[in-house]
């Protein structure tokens, strides 16, 4: 007959590597909507063009906007090429 063992956590949830982290692009006076808009639509799963122009929109009126939320291997992936794009980033922080 197996046992099971049942361990405690050594730390919170949410914490470490796992969860979702947050891709933010902040808003700059080197880059247009259009750039934006194409950047985000073709680094992006599901952005549309018509999409990246909303976000743009929202990047330009509040400063910054969070572009994509999800594993961080992926948020890293998706970030570099934001940024080779160049656009402007903020670090990585997990939601």
């Amino acid at each position: 007959m197996s046992q099971t063992i049942e361990q405690t956590r050594s730390a919170k949830p949410g914490t470490g590597l796992g969860g979702a982290w947050n891709v933010i692009v902040r808003n700059d006076d080197h880059n247009t909507f259009d750039g934006v808009a194409v950047a985000l639509s073709r680094t992006l799963p599901g952005v549309t063009v018509e999409d990246g122009y909303r976000i743009a929109d929202r990047i330009h009126h509040k400063g910054l906007a969070i572009v994509w939320t999800g594993h961080l291997e992926l948020a890293e992936h998706y970030w570099a090429q934001l940024r080779d794009a160049g656009l402007t980033m903020a670090p990585l922080e997990q939601a």
